[in-house]
Order: structure tokens, then C-alpha cells, then sequence
């Protein structure tokens, strides 16, 4: 009986690809939340662990797209700066750090 080699999905290099679906789902949900911050007008301030979670997120989706190893892909670079847009939005100032967005306006009821 003789013994069959495992099928290695990653390759023979052993590094895991990440799939098709979810770089370009990353991609968009980085490039869509970064405009969404920079021209949508925030009204309230969220709960400090609100702000937390969203940046844990930001931060998370970025090192997946940096580990997904296309960096010959335009969605690759332009999502990146749009990740590293979501951390240089929230240092515009202090409405900002705590909404994630560029402006903020407390609207009259």
C-alpha cells in the first residue's frame, strides 16, 4: 500500500491565499467606510467602546489585506491608503478622534 501526499491547498510554497471574495470584499468595505467617514457628517459621539471596537476592526481589516500578498492589485494600494485614511481622520481633532468621521455637527432638533 502505498501512501498518497496530502493535498496542500496553499501551494507547494506553503503560504495560504487568501480567496478572491473576501480581498475584494475587504477592499470594499475599507474604500466605502473611508468616504463614508470623510463626507458624511457625524452627530453624536458613540460609547468609548464603540470608538474602540470600530478602530480594532479598521486595524483588523488592514492586516488582512496587507497578508493577503496581492500587492500587484490597484484595489490592494488603494484600499490600504484608505485604511491608514481611517486612522489620519480621527487625528483631525477631537470630535473626530471620537467619531471616526471629519465632521461633526449637532444638529437642532
Amino acid at each position: 500500500m502505498t501512501v498518497q501526499p496530502a493535498n496542500n491547498p496553499a501551494g507547494p510554497a506553503g503560504k495560504k491565499k487568501v480567496p478572491d471574495w473576501l480581498f475584494y470584499l475587504i477592499g470594499v468595505i475599507l474604500v466605502g467606510n473611508f468616504l463614508y467617514r470623510l463626507f458624511v457628517t457625524a452627530s453624536e459621539y458613540p460609547p468609548r467602546s464603540a470608538q474602540v471596537l470600530t478602530m480594532l476592526i479598521d486595524a483588523a481589516m488592514i492586516v488582512a489585506l496587507a497578508g493577503s500578498g496581492r500587492t500587484g492589485h490597484p484595489l490592494y494600494w488603494v484600499a490600504i491608503i484608505a485604511g491608514v485614511g481611517l486612522f489620519a481622520i480621527r487625528l483631525h481633532g477631537d470630535a473626530s478622534w471620537w467619531t471616526g468621521h471629519w465632521n461633526y455637527n449637532i444638529y437642532a432638533r
